[in-house]
Protein backbone atom coordinates (compact mmCIF):
# COMPACT_ATOMS: atom_id res chain seq x y z
CA UNK A 1 0.00 0.00 0.00
CA UNK A 2 1.43 3.47 -0.67
CA UNK A 3 1.59 6.11 1.54
CA UNK A 4 -1.37 8.21 -0.03
CA UNK A 5 -3.29 5.12 0.25
CA UNK A 6 -2.60 4.33 4.18
CA UNK A 7 -3.35 8.25 4.94
CA UNK A 8 -6.40 8.04 2.84
CA UNK A 9 -7.02 4.98 5.15
CA UNK A 10 -6.72 6.57 8.65
CA UNK A 11 -8.48 9.95 7.32
CA UNK A 12 -11.43 7.23 6.74
CA UNK A 13 -10.68 4.99 10.07
CA UNK A 14 -10.80 8.74 12.02
CA UNK A 15 -14.51 9.00 10.44
CA UNK A 16 -15.96 6.52 10.93
CA UNK A 17 -14.80 6.64 14.56
CA UNK A 18 -15.96 10.25 14.74
CA UNK A 19 -19.47 8.83 13.20
CA UNK A 20 -19.28 5.82 16.15
CA UNK A 21 -19.00 8.15 18.91
CA UNK A 22 -21.36 10.23 17.82
CA UNK A 23 -24.17 7.71 17.52
CA UNK A 24 -23.20 6.37 20.91
CA UNK A 25 -22.92 9.75 23.13
CA UNK A 26 -26.29 11.13 20.68
CA UNK A 27 -28.01 7.54 21.79
CA UNK A 28 -27.68 7.67 25.41
CA UNK A 29 -28.71 10.97 25.85
CA UNK A 30 -31.75 11.43 23.98
CA UNK A 31 -32.98 7.56 25.19
CA UNK A 32 -36.25 8.95 27.36
CA UNK A 33 -38.46 10.26 24.18
CA UNK A 34 -40.56 6.54 23.29
CA UNK A 35 -42.17 6.25 19.86
CA UNK A 36 -44.27 4.05 17.88
CA UNK A 37 -42.30 2.76 14.98
CA UNK A 38 -45.09 0.56 13.25
CA UNK A 39 -48.29 1.83 12.14
CA UNK A 40 -50.43 -1.44 13.48
CA UNK A 41 -51.46 -1.52 17.45
CA UNK A 42 -50.52 -4.72 18.71
CA UNK A 43 -50.91 -6.24 22.09
CA UNK A 44 -48.69 -9.25 23.21
CA UNK A 45 -48.86 -10.45 26.76
CA UNK A 46 -51.01 -7.16 28.09
CA UNK A 47 -47.98 -5.28 26.42
CA UNK A 48 -47.87 -2.94 23.27
CA UNK A 49 -45.15 -3.62 21.48
CA UNK A 50 -43.04 -1.51 18.63
CA UNK A 51 -43.13 1.25 21.31
CA UNK A 52 -39.28 1.94 21.64
CA UNK A 53 -36.61 5.03 22.62
CA UNK A 54 -35.71 7.06 19.52
CA UNK A 55 -32.03 6.33 21.34
CA UNK A 56 -32.22 3.58 19.42
CA UNK A 57 -32.45 4.77 16.11
CA UNK A 58 -28.11 6.19 16.10
CA UNK A 59 -27.47 2.99 18.02
CA UNK A 60 -27.25 -0.10 15.19
CA UNK A 61 -25.16 2.63 13.11
CA UNK A 62 -22.40 1.62 16.26
CA UNK A 63 -22.83 -2.02 14.90
CA UNK A 64 -22.68 -1.37 11.24
CA UNK A 65 -19.49 1.02 11.86
CA UNK A 66 -17.93 -1.89 14.02
CA UNK A 67 -18.28 -4.47 11.32
CA UNK A 68 -16.82 -2.18 8.91
CA UNK A 69 -13.97 -1.64 11.14
CA UNK A 70 -13.96 -5.38 11.73
CA UNK A 71 -13.61 -6.39 8.11
CA UNK A 72 -11.19 -3.90 6.69
CA UNK A 73 -9.23 -2.58 9.47
CA UNK A 74 -9.35 -5.90 11.86
CA UNK A 75 -10.10 -7.09 15.21
CA UNK A 76 -7.62 -4.51 16.85
CA UNK A 77 -8.90 -1.35 15.37
CA UNK A 78 -12.78 -2.26 15.57
CA UNK A 79 -11.79 -2.81 19.31
CA UNK A 80 -9.77 0.68 20.15
CA UNK A 81 -12.58 2.27 18.38
CA UNK A 82 -15.06 0.25 21.03
CA UNK A 83 -13.02 1.47 23.88
CA UNK A 84 -12.96 5.19 22.86
CA UNK A 85 -16.72 5.23 22.62
CA UNK A 86 -16.61 4.34 26.45
CA UNK A 87 -14.09 7.20 27.15
CA UNK A 88 -16.37 9.50 25.05
CA UNK A 89 -19.33 8.74 26.72
CA UNK A 90 -18.33 8.54 30.41
CA UNK A 91 -16.66 12.01 29.45
CA UNK A 92 -20.06 13.56 28.15
CA UNK A 93 -21.39 12.33 31.94
CA UNK A 94 -19.03 14.35 33.37
CA UNK A 95 -20.20 16.97 31.26
CA UNK A 96 -23.93 16.26 32.27
CA UNK A 97 -23.24 16.42 36.23
CA UNK A 98 -20.86 20.13 35.65
CA UNK A 99 -24.11 20.81 33.91
CA UNK A 100 -26.37 19.96 36.77
CA UNK A 101 -24.31 21.75 39.23
CA UNK A 102 -24.37 25.00 37.76
CA UNK A 103 -27.61 26.66 38.32
CA UNK A 104 -29.46 28.38 35.89
CA UNK A 105 -30.14 31.99 35.11
CA UNK A 106 -33.70 33.90 35.69
CA UNK A 107 -33.83 34.22 31.96
CA UNK A 108 -32.55 31.06 30.50
CA UNK A 109 -34.64 29.63 28.66
CA UNK A 110 -34.09 25.97 30.15
CA UNK A 111 -34.76 26.23 33.98
CA UNK A 112 -32.69 24.01 36.29
CA UNK A 113 -35.72 21.64 36.49
CA UNK A 114 -36.07 21.18 32.46
CA UNK A 115 -32.79 20.02 32.65
CA UNK A 116 -33.13 17.62 35.03
CA UNK A 117 -35.83 16.38 33.81
CA UNK A 118 -34.34 16.04 30.30
CA UNK A 119 -30.91 15.10 31.66
CA UNK A 120 -31.56 13.77 35.02
CA UNK A 121 -31.64 10.14 34.18
CA UNK A 122 -28.78 10.13 31.50
CA UNK A 123 -26.03 9.23 34.36
CA UNK A 124 -27.96 5.89 35.29
CA UNK A 125 -28.50 5.61 31.58
CA UNK A 126 -25.11 6.10 30.73
CA UNK A 127 -24.31 3.68 33.44
CA UNK A 128 -26.67 0.94 32.11
CA UNK A 129 -25.92 1.44 28.50
CA UNK A 130 -21.71 1.40 28.97
CA UNK A 131 -22.44 -2.64 30.86
CA UNK A 132 -24.53 -3.36 28.17
CA UNK A 133 -22.37 -2.04 25.60
CA UNK A 134 -19.34 -3.13 26.67
CA UNK A 135 -20.42 -6.97 26.48
CA UNK A 136 -22.55 -6.42 23.73
CA UNK A 137 -19.73 -4.54 21.36
CA UNK A 138 -16.81 -6.84 22.18
CA UNK A 139 -19.28 -9.91 21.32
CA UNK A 140 -20.07 -8.52 17.91
CA UNK A 141 -16.59 -8.43 16.92
CA UNK A 142 -15.76 -11.92 18.52
CA UNK A 143 -18.35 -13.93 17.13
CA UNK A 144 -17.96 -11.46 13.44
CA UNK A 145 -14.07 -12.78 13.48
CA UNK A 146 -15.38 -16.02 14.31
CA UNK A 147 -17.61 -16.27 11.87
CA UNK A 148 -15.13 -14.60 9.26
CA UNK A 149 -12.47 -17.07 10.04
CA UNK A 150 -14.83 -19.76 10.02
CA UNK A 151 -16.19 -19.00 6.46
CA UNK A 152 -12.07 -17.78 4.97
CA UNK A 153 -13.40 -14.42 4.37
CA UNK A 154 -16.77 -15.71 2.49
CA UNK A 155 -20.40 -15.13 3.42
CA UNK A 156 -20.33 -11.57 4.37
CA UNK A 157 -23.97 -11.68 4.94
CA UNK A 158 -23.95 -14.29 7.47
CA UNK A 159 -21.01 -12.99 10.17
CA UNK A 160 -22.63 -9.55 9.73
CA UNK A 161 -26.04 -10.55 10.99
CA UNK A 162 -25.40 -13.34 13.26
CA UNK A 163 -22.64 -11.13 15.54
CA UNK A 164 -25.37 -8.51 14.88
CA UNK A 165 -28.64 -10.77 16.06
CA UNK A 166 -26.28 -12.19 19.20
CA UNK A 167 -24.84 -9.22 20.40
CA UNK A 168 -28.32 -7.30 19.97
CA UNK A 169 -30.25 -9.36 22.10
CA UNK A 170 -27.65 -9.27 24.73
CA UNK A 171 -27.82 -5.43 24.77
CA UNK A 172 -31.00 -4.92 24.80
CA UNK A 173 -31.57 -7.34 27.43
CA UNK A 174 -28.74 -5.81 29.75
CA UNK A 175 -29.83 -2.46 29.25
CA UNK A 176 -33.31 -3.18 29.55
CA UNK A 177 -32.63 -5.20 33.56
CA UNK A 178 -30.45 -1.95 34.42
CA UNK A 179 -33.26 0.56 33.57
CA UNK A 180 -35.69 -1.33 35.16
CA UNK A 181 -33.84 -2.30 38.35
CA UNK A 182 -33.07 1.90 38.42
CA UNK A 183 -36.61 2.33 38.15
CA UNK A 184 -36.07 4.62 34.99
CA UNK A 185 -38.35 2.09 33.19
CA UNK A 186 -41.34 0.28 35.13
CA UNK A 187 -41.32 -3.40 35.02
CA UNK A 188 -44.30 -3.87 33.14
CA UNK A 189 -42.53 -2.28 30.10
CA UNK A 190 -40.03 -4.55 30.01
CA UNK A 191 -41.22 -7.75 28.14
CA UNK A 192 -42.40 -5.15 25.47
CA UNK A 193 -39.48 -3.14 25.25
CA UNK A 194 -37.33 -6.01 24.63
CA UNK A 195 -39.47 -7.75 21.87
CA UNK A 196 -39.86 -4.14 20.57
CA UNK A 197 -36.15 -3.32 20.45
CA UNK A 198 -34.76 -6.69 19.47
CA UNK A 199 -37.19 -6.44 16.31
CA UNK A 200 -36.08 -2.95 15.50
CA UNK A 201 -32.56 -4.18 15.70
CA UNK A 202 -33.12 -7.38 13.64
CA UNK A 203 -34.50 -5.21 10.71
CA UNK A 204 -32.26 -2.41 11.01
CA UNK A 205 -29.56 -5.57 10.51
CA UNK A 206 -31.14 -7.02 7.49
CA UNK A 207 -31.47 -3.29 6.43
CA UNK A 208 -28.05 -2.43 6.88
CA UNK A 209 -26.12 -5.96 5.07
CA UNK A 210 -26.44 -4.33 1.51
CA UNK A 211 -24.74 -0.74 3.38
CA UNK A 212 -21.96 -3.25 4.18
CA UNK A 213 -21.53 -5.09 1.01
CA UNK A 214 -21.17 -1.49 -0.66
CA UNK A 215 -18.79 -0.09 1.82
CA UNK A 216 -16.35 -3.83 1.79
CA UNK A 217 -16.79 -3.19 -2.18
CA UNK A 218 -15.40 0.14 -2.32
CA UNK A 219 -12.74 -0.65 0.49
CA UNK A 220 -11.60 -3.40 -1.43
CA UNK A 221 -11.25 -1.40 -4.29
CA UNK A 222 -10.19 1.51 -3.28
CA UNK A 223 -7.34 -0.21 -1.43
CA UNK A 224 -6.62 -3.30 -3.60
CA UNK A 225 -7.81 -5.93 -1.20
CA UNK A 226 -8.43 -9.86 -1.30
CA UNK A 227 -11.49 -10.97 -0.03
CA UNK A 228 -10.61 -11.83 3.65
CA UNK A 229 -8.05 -9.32 3.74
CA UNK A 230 -7.78 -5.78 6.12
CA UNK A 231 -5.56 -2.82 5.87
CA UNK A 232 -2.81 -3.28 7.70
CA UNK A 233 -1.03 -0.94 10.63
Amino acid sequence: MTAQQKSSAQLIYLILASLFIASLVTSNLIFQKFFYWYPFDITLFDVKLFEISVGLLPYPITFLITDILSEIYGKKKANQVVIAGIFASFFSLLIIYVSKAVPATPWSQINDNTFVQVFGAAPLAVFASMLAYLSAQFIDIRVYHFWKNYTKGKHLWLRNNFSTFSSQIIDTLSVLLLLCSFGIIAWDKFLGLFISGVIFKMMIALIDTPLLYLAVYAFRKKFNLKMGEEIAD
